[in-house]
């Protein structure tokens, strides 16, 4: 097994860490990731295979919480993209499809997902691919989540920029138990704006820790705009 699937399924958050990280209301995540039952009738997962009832998502799963978040103002159920991410994962091979780059950067990957879609029929609002002037392209949703993922040269999602306003700051669950952090000195942003807002300068806590103004400066307002 690689190390990068280990990654992807080294158990990472709790659904309330993801909910969290994500800003999505309370419970979102389990919904998502491990299904639910409404009413006595059971709804199944859509980033998992099947419901397990475990309170821990996998750095892939959340990752692909991730891409979901982006669709959450369709206006139609997400549960409907569950066909398409099932038959993905057996035309793949991989629990995790949409964590890898191939599958929505590469012609042949994009191809394969607007295949799925019209096999399954996909609701058009909640659609990954589309086909344009002979191209396959990126729909807004699946666009702004690649620009939100780095990926590997293997294709592999390894970190998330969690606000595209402020690229210092990163996602990467084997830095600071995968809390938000300034990439380059991997601080958690949260422990820097606590100091800023205990008293402490910009100037001094970018000189304790050997970050620039401006990164410290991103941290304090990221987290600023988390707990808005």
């Amino acid at each position: 097994m690689s190390a990068v699937f280990d990654l992807l399924e080294r158990p990472t958050y709790t659904m309330a860490q993801v909910d969290r990280l994500l800003g999505l209301p309370s419970g979102t995540a389990r919904r998502w990731i491990d299904g639910y039952v409404r009413n006595g009738k059971p709804y199944p997962p859509v980033v998992r295979e099947e419901h397990t009832g475990e309170d821990y998502a996998t750095w892939g799963e959340f990752v692909e919480t991730r891409l979901l978040s982006e669709f959450r103002s369709a206006g139609v159920p997400l549960i409907n993209m569950r066909p398409a991410i099932e038959v993905l994962r057996a035309e793949t091979g991989s629990p995790y499809p949409l964590a890898h780059s191939a599958n929505l950067i590469t012609s042949v990957g994009r191809e394969l997902v607007k295949r799925v879609q019209d096999e399954v029929n996909l609701d058009e609002a909640l659609q990954l691919v589309v086909l344009r002037n002979g191209q396959f392209m990126l729909t807004p949703p699946a666009e702004t989540y690649m620009n939100a993922v780095r990926f590997n040269k293997r294709g592999d999602a390894v970190s998330i920029y969690p606000d595209p306003e402020f690229r210092e700051i990163v996602i990467d669950p084997l830095r600071a138990f995968g809390e938000p952090v300034v990439d380059d000195r991997a601080v958690p942003t949260e422990v820097i704006a606590e100091q800023v807002r205990a008293g402490d300068s910009e100037e001094m806590v970018a000189e304790l820790y050997e970050l620039s103004p401006e990164q410290v400066r991103a941290a304090v307002l990221f987290e600023l705009r988390r707990s808005a």
